[in-house]
């Protein structure tokens, strides 16, 4: 596999505050990375970075070979990164349809893919944000980052209060994007043990740093060191 995202001593934060420090992190192609860790520690902040959206106070960021550092994000989205927010983004004014025919570039994923990959939307294609349920509008929000084809998916807690069968469907799609397609992603969510069986390589951030880096499969089969570092008591 050849190299598509290289993170070198990264820290950012939000004004002047540093949230991250000294982070490093390499994921190759088509690998999928399950980054877990406690409320608060730097989760979303690194997710934020990648798409552009902090300060950045030092280190580098290239995805596939290109410096992103001092991009700004919609530049970012343009060199392959598609980004799926905690607060979803989606354009609630408009419907389905024109959520994900406004943003679409060409490549494998289309509009009428993501109707294939998300039932639910292809008969919601009329209804506008909205009128969407939270799960819903979680399969649109992943469905415009798709349309973007882009070169790494970055998900920020995409199971985050929805129902459990809602929390099946997307856990499917997600296991179909990146294991069936291989598309490269990053993956934050507070039940490791759903997103580690989905995973290649998982990382565990604390105060901003990361404390542990293996194979996701190696830490799925090592519970008590899994909520030693997620401050989890058995």
């Amino acid at each position: 596999m050849s190299e598509l995202l290289r993170v070198e001593n990264l820290s950012a934060g939000y004004g002047e505050a540093v949230v991250l420090h000294d982070v490093s992190l390499l994921l190759e192609q088509g690998q999928t990375l399950a980054l877990l860790g406690r409320n608060g520690t730097g989760k979303t902040t690194f997710i934020n970075t990648l798409a552009g959206a902090t300060r950045q106070h030092g280190g580098n960021i290239f995805l596939a070979g290109k410096d992103l550092s001092r991009l700004p994000s919609h530049e970012r989205a343009a060199a392959g990164i598609g980004w799926v927010p905690q607060e979803r983004n989606i354009f609630k004014s408009l419907t389905v349809d024109e959520n994900l025919t406004a943003v679409a570039r060409p490549g494998a994923w289309s509009p009428a893919r993501v109707y294939e990959l998300f039932p639910r939307l292809a008969e919601r294609q009329s209804n506008l944000g909205t009128q969407l349920s939270g799960g819903e509008q979680q399969m649109l929000a992943v469905g415009r980052a798709l349309v973007l084809n882009p070169k790494l998916l970055l998900l920020d807690e995409p199971l985050e209060g929805l129902a459990p069968i809602i929390v099946q469907e997307l856990l499917r799609a997600i296991r179909r994007i990146t294991r069936e397609e291989g598309l490269s992603a990053i993956i934050v969510e507070q039940h490791p043990q759903l997103i580690l069986s989905i995973s290649d390589r998982a990382a565990v951030l604390d105060r901003g740093t990361i404390v542990h880096a293996s194979d996701a499969t190696e830490l799925k089969s090592q519970p008590e060191l899994l909520d030693r570092l997620l401050g989890v008591a058995r």
